[in-house]
């Protein structure tokens, strides 16, 4: 029974000893982080362009996202925003710039994920009906442990990368 007790104590021990070092490890990483990822698709901007605001849509072409609910725009600034539920919960985002077939920005409403930021989308035709798509994040990561994580494990550009996948094969990119 003794033994029991030290190896529960010794495996309790570790796990916190384990949970600190990465809490530490993520308080000393920067907080702020700016990415970009870029794709060519085969297909005019305007088609990049309709298929990205077409938010309603993304469900069908996206993994992992299971809805998207338009909501009413904020009386103060008057911007459109949507709820994004996907399988760790709901994200509200803005659309804080619109500007059709050349730049848009999606911003995080929500200040009580760990995370925030925005997505800037710029589109460029590469004038052979092509579309030359560049997304950047400009994030800010609170929570030590996702900091931790988003740093050495998947890496600030996971979810860039995956969207971009998404929508490469929903219009055929390269």
């Amino acid at each position: 029974m003794k033994i029991l007790l030290i190896a529960a104590a010794t495996v309790v021990a570790v796990i916190a000893i384990s949970a600190a070092f990465v809490l530490f490890i993520g308080s000393r990483l920067p907080k702020d982080h700016t990415v970009s990822r870029s794709i060519r698709i085969n297909r005019p901007v305007s088609d990049v362009y309709r298929t990205i605001r077409d938010l309603e849509n993304h469900p069908n072409w996206r993994d992992g996202v299971a809805s998207i609910e338009l909501l009413p725009p904020e009386s103060a600034n008057g911007r459109p925003r949507f709820r994004e539920t996907g399988p760790h919960g709901t994200v509200t985002y803005e659309i804080s710039e619109d500007i059709p077939n050349r730049r848009l920005v999606t911003t995080i409403l929500d200040r009580d994920l760990g995370y925030s930021g925005s997505w800037t989308y710029a589109f460029e035709s590469d004038g052979e009906a092509a579309t030359n798509l560049t997304i950047t994040e400009n994030g800010e990561v609170t929570n030590l442990l996702f900091r931790f994580l988003s740093y050495y494990v998947f890496g600030h550009t996971a979810t860039i990368d995956t969207y971009l996948k998404a929508l490469s094969n929903q219009l055929g990119g390269t």
